[in-house]
């Protein structure tokens, strides 16, 4: 069996994801053959591979980090949040199950038995496996029923490193917490710190990382620095404080720059989407949940919602429709993706994601929607303002366009815009040609950048995350860890209380 480690976290959003991408990065660029895996998964940002199956986008990036395919393997269990307080769970790439936290719970025996068999699948055909886990391993009241964290640990025999996050304060508070809540067998597992997320003189640091690793036998592997503009597909819309900064320090090209509004639904899904926009000089993309917030956007963006219905009633009580309504009347442009070109409808039957039947939509495009059982999950490939474009579909929403022009599989009415495909503004072409086009309907001066490349800007931040491993990493123990496994029995300390109920 080949060399896997697991990299956990204090806290959700400590930092896992980057870590993971970055040791992955760290790998490939030594010619090493890596695969990134998250057991299980829960987000609303997810990505469909090249044979149709559906993951989390994160581990999509981070095979990208790997420089591998991503494949339903890396990710085989993926929960995606509703508007009823039920998930649907993707079970190796396609659509299983909707169920409420409970039934869920009574699943997941079953559940760590697939995430194992590809887990060993991924390692018998990759020299490394880096696997990340969800949340904290120190949630006990599910420690019981995990499959992501130490009870993949222990089921699979990895060793496990723990990434804290420093920016938000209590980082030695949180590791020394989490060690000291794990059974014995669970503590065996857990070789090394990562702090993350640090500002500031690391002589300042250093003497809390000594005290750290006598207090729990474990030492610091790396200390990594707070990265500024790192965008790289988080997790879910709670990481999202803002949108993407770009940090190349480039000014608009034109007299004018470019607003972009973008409606930040409750169940929001796949914003993504927008990184590549504001990836463009002189475009400034920020979010809205107000009307007034608005008024002096130059581009309204509708994106993709995991529950249409739920989010289509919420954009109507925020008094959203009329504004929308207005900008449209007025020739102002507006775009949506997926569930929000999916709200622009005339009217809307859904049995499926919501069950509320026949809903009216906003009115703004020429179409009907009807969801369907089966999710649409798909690559495809088209053309749009005479440049190519490539995307990916995920949704039930079937839309039947009646009139309009054509826009890649959706359409377009005036100022209004409207496709089912995430990642078309990835290609840098249309993106250009869309973003032109928004200007001058605006009637703003801006000039598109000729040369921005969304592929090489990614290429660049995932290079930074190899950086961040290599430069501020303990790489010679990284090395060993993955090499010699989980620590021999005895080598390390237990740190009481443990768990509770469990034995010492």
């Amino acid at each position: 069996m080949t060399n896997a480690l697991l990299v956990a976290g204090t806290t959700s959003d400590a930092g896992k994801s980057v870590v993971t991408a970055g040791i992955c990065r760290w790998l490939a660029r030594q010619g090493v053959r890596v695969a990134p895996f998250k057991a299980q998964n829960m987000s609303l940002n997810s990505f469909v591979t090249a044979d149709g199956a559906e993951i989390g986008r994160a581990q999509a990036m981070q095979a990208q980090a790997a420089r591998v395919e991503p494949e339903a393997a890396m990710n085989p269990v993926l929960l995606k949040p509703g508007a009823d307080g039920r998930s649907q769970v993707v079970l190796l790439g396609r659509p299983v199950a909707e169920v409420g936290a409970l039934d869920y719970r009574e699943r997941k025996p079953v559940l760590l038995e697939r995430a194992l068999e590809c887990l060993a699948d991924l390692r018998r055909r990759y020299e490394v496996v880096v696997c990340e886990g969800a949340g904290s391993p120190a949630e006990i009241n599910l420690r019981d029923r995990d499959i992501a964290n130490m009870g993949l640990a222990t089921a699979a025999g990895l060793p496990v490193v723990v990434v804290g996050d420093i920016d938000r304060g209590g980082v030695f508070a949180a590791m020394y917490g989490t060690l000291a809540l794990l059974s014995a067998q669970d503590q065996r597992h857990v070789a090394g710190w990562f702090v993350n997320k640090f500002r500031g003189d690391a002589r300042l640091l250093a003497p809390g990382l000594e005290m750290l690793h006598g207090l729990t036998g474990r030492p610091v592997l790396g200390t990594l620095p707070m990265l500024p503009g790192l965008w790289l597909d988080a997790e879910d819309s709670l990481d999202l404080s803002t949108v993407v900064d770009r940090v190349d320090g480039r000014g608009p090209l034109g007299a004018d720059v470019l607003r972009v509004a973008v409606v930040r639904f409750p169940r929001l899904s796949n914003f993504t989407d927008l990184d590549a926009l504001a990836q463009e000089p002189g475009v400034l993309v920020r979010w809205a949940t107000r009307p007034e917030e608005l008024a002096d956007a130059d581009l309204v963006v509708l994106p993709g919602t995991r529950a249409t219905v739920a989010d289509l009633a919420w954009l109507r009580e925020r008094g959203l429709e009329p504004a929308l309504k207005a900008r449209a009347a007025a020739g102002l442009p507006i775009l949506g993706v997926c569930g929000g070109y999916q709200m622009l409808a005339h009217g809307i039957v859904d049995e499926v994601e919501s069950k509320a039947g026949a809903v009216d939509g906003l009115g703004l495009l020429p179409t009907q929607v009807r969801f369907g059982a089966e999710k649409v999950l798909a690559r495809p490939v088209g053309e749009a303002y005479g440049q190519r474009v490539e995307g990916y579909e995920i949704h039930h929403g079937v839309v039947t366009v009646e009139g309009g022009d054509a826009f890649l599989d959706g359409c377009r009415v005036g100022s209004v815009w409207g496709t089912t495909w995430h990642g078309a503004l990835e290609n840098d072409g249309f993106r250009r040609e869309l973003l032109r086009e928004v200007a001058e309907l605006a009637g703003r001066a801006f000039v598109p950048a000729p040369d921005t490349c969304f592929a090489a800007a990614r290429e660049a931040r995932l290079d930074r995350l190899g950086d961040l491993i290599e430069e501020h990493a303990d790489t010679d123990a990284l090395w060993k860890l993955i090499e010699g496994g989980v620590p021999a029995a005895g080598s390390l300390p237990f740190l009481a209380p443990g768990a509770p109920g469990s034995d010492a």
